[in-house]
């Protein structure tokens, strides 16, 4: 499983947000780039972040996670549900390569509470569900080829559609029918997906016996869904602009992959960065690894800089357990600062480090970052993107409002929001091998060239006029 690559190829999303309508290719096919990258620009409320949110919707679903409330709410005002498009591939090398889809609603739903009230006194609260949860796939190797068709459908009464791959992975149990119709009602009462939850997916495991184990259509089956799960957990990251406000709060969040010999560990980290931290033992030497890799490529992206642990030793807890407590140190022309005092860019730069590492180095990883550009110096965002464009290896999603990018990284991965929301994001057209795309962005917000409007035009008159009405009001 892990030997495979997983690449995100395409997405659509309909009414979430702003937009009614936004879909994108996300591979560059204009050059043979081993990375894959998409920079999203455009105005200020005109859907990058949309993007973002549909891809953290997407990493909740599929490691079987709660998808917050929150998100009812960025339903479109005019419409009722959210619906969402994923297109995977994964190439297993000589086992194959899959085209996998995976599509989903999102819908508001009322929830009946009861807190501590008088007697038949209740409330209720809007909170997010998730419904028609639907995964088709198409199979070629050299032995075997299957056109696309449907997986999983869950958006029938039963448990699934259709009714023969439901009995090729779960059999005819009657028992077993009864608990996953059950499952199929907590799960959408729960927000969460019922095709990914931890429940569906271990009694798809717990069916394998040696006469399904040979037969390679259910080993097929099976073998999407464990990747696609593996894949939201282990190689899918979403950083959202609250990670910057994290890092004004001087706590630093630290995404990582890490792996030591047979052993590893995926996740984030949140380290005090205006006092110790304290952590388990085993967690404390792989912050020193983690650290150890990250000052390999910091001091050279900010010459002579590397972080520094200073450690303040081994504290117990009441109950036994043994934790380090630590401080993260700046070293800089041989002297040692604690780390909150540098600079939001830097702190910036390095809570992102260790994932741009990965994606330099592993193929099956993707990355979503909003506002990518904040707090980092353009000129040397623009080298980053080139570097990590031209030689890394894996898969980077991200919304800026620096240009810089533009005129370092090739322009297949380069793409831009419209105001239209019924088609809200384009790759630009007409463009000659020597234009400069900053420059050509800037005359078509201008101009208009393209098919569809880049720019909602602001009237500078207006803007100046509308200070000093208000100006005249509060008697300044």
């Amino acid at each position: 499983m892990m030997e495979s690559i997983v690449r995100m190829v395409d997405f659509k999303i309909t009414n979430f947000k702003n937009v009614n309508n936004g879909s994108l290719n996300l591979i560059n096919k204009r050059k043979n780039f081993s990375s894959s990258i998409l920079g999203l620009y455009g105005q200020n409320g005109s859907g990058k972040t949309a993007l973002i949110d549909a891809f953290q919707i997407l990493k909740l679903l599929l490691c079987g996670r709660q998808v917050p409330d929150k998100y009812a709410d960025y339903i479109n005002v005019n419409s009722d549900c959210s619906k969402f498009h994923f297109h995977f591939q994964i190439d297993a090398g000589n086992n194959g390569t899959y085209e996998v889809y995976y599509d989903f609603s999102l819908k508001a739903a009322k929830s009946i509470v009861e807190p501590n009230m008088p007697i038949g006194d209740t409330a209720t609260t809007i909170k997010a569900q998730i419904y028609d949860e639907v995964i088709s796939y198409s199979f070629t190797s050299d032995t075997l080829k299957i056109r696309k068709s449907i997986f999983i459908d869950t958006s029938s009464d039963g448990i699934f559609s259709p009714a023969g791959k439901y009995e090729l992975l779960f059999g005819k149990d009657k028992e077993l029918k009864k608990n996953l119709l059950l499952l199929k009602a907590l799960t959408s009462n729960s927000s969460q997906s019922f095709i990914f939850s931890r429940e569906f997916l271990q009694n798809l495991r717990n069916k394998k016996n040696d006469e399904k184990e040979t037969d390679s259509i259910y080993s097929l089956h099976k073998y999407i869904l464990d990747r696609l799960v593996y894949y939201g957990n282990c190689e899918l990251f979403i950083i959202e602009t609250s990670n910057s406000g994290v890092l004004s709060l001087n706590v630093l969040p630290i995404a990582f992959r890490y792996k030591s010999g047979n052993h590893g560990a995926v996740g984030s980290l949140a380290l005090h960065l205006n006092g110790p931290s304290k952590v388990p033992e085993d967690t404390f030497l792989m912050i020193n690894d983690i650290i150890k890799n990250m000052n390999t490529v910091l001091t050279q992206i900010v010459p002579g800089l590397t972080i520094g642990i200073m450690d303040m030793g081994l504290t117990v807890s009441a109950d036994g357990v043994k934790n380090h407590s630590f401080q993260l140190m700046s070293n800089k022309n041989n002297k040692q600062i604690p780390l909150c005092y540098e600079s939001e860019g830097i702190k910036k730069i390095i809570s992102i480090l260790q994932l741009f590492i990965i994606m330099y180095n592993v193929s099956s990883i993707t990355i979503a970052i909003d506002e990518l550009d904040s707090g980092i110096f353009e000129y040397l965002l623009g080298e980053l993107l080139r570097i990590l464009s031209e030689k890394g290896k894996g898969q980077l999603i991200f919304t800026s409002h620096n240009l810089r990018p533009l005129e370092t990284i090739d322009r297949g991965f380069i793409a831009f929001t419209t105001t239209n929301p019924d088609n809200r994001y384009i790759r630009l057209s007409n463009i000659k091998e020597n234009n400069n795309l900053r420059d050509f962005y800037f005359r078509d917000i201008v101009l208009g060239e393209q098919n569809e409007e880049i720019y909602d035009t602001t009237n500078n008159s207006e803007i100046a006029l509308a200070f000093r009405e208000v100006g005249d009001i509060i008697g300044s």
